[in-house]
């Protein structure tokens, strides 16, 4: 059996509004979910609140303006997140090892892997993140101000 892509040239320019709309919901929701759970407390928790921000702004200006230049900072801001995202992911999971080891300094390999995993701080939230930059990422694919030839100031058909 072989898969079937679909190579109308349309599609991903006609999927790209509903695309973005999501972006904007993930990007609201992080930041109303980080808020409420005080995620500023330090100045790595401060970080993700800092990059989703950055990602409004660069989407705001998408949305705006959808040039060479706003698509290339937008795709610059989702790179972000997938990389503050990973950092997250490992902030949890050592926060969380480093208490299991508190608890329990004998704990090694796939125990405290485990019990880090399933710590008070929840390890993989950070991956919707990672999860928005890459849907982010998604959306500037094959923009078209991004084709030879296209225009740098007018942009695509919203």
């Amino acid at each position: 059996m072989h898969a079937t892509i679909d190579r109308d040239p349309g599609t991903m320019d006609r999927m790209r509004a509903p695309l973005l709309g999501l972006v904007l919901i993930g990007i609201l929701g992080l930041v109303a979910e980080l808020l409420l759970m005080e995620h500023y407390d330090s100045r790595t928790q401060i970080i993700p609140l800092g990059v989703l921000g950055l990602g409004l702004l660069a989407w705001i200006a998408l949305i705006w303006l959808p040039t060479r230049t706003t698509i290339r900072v937008f795709q610059a801001a989702m790179g972000t997140f997938v990389l503050a995202g990973l950092v997250g992911l490992w902030l949890h999971y050592q926060g969380n090892a480093s208490f299991e080891l508190e608890i329990a300094p004998s704990r090694r390999g796939l125990s405290l892997i485990w019990m880090a995993l399933r710590g008070a701080v929840p390890t993989l939230a950070p991956g919707a993140l990672v999860q928005l930059g890459l849907l982010g990422l998604l959306c500037g694919h094959r923009h078209p101000a991004l084709r030879p030839g296209a225009s740098t100031t007018e942009g695509e058909e919203r």
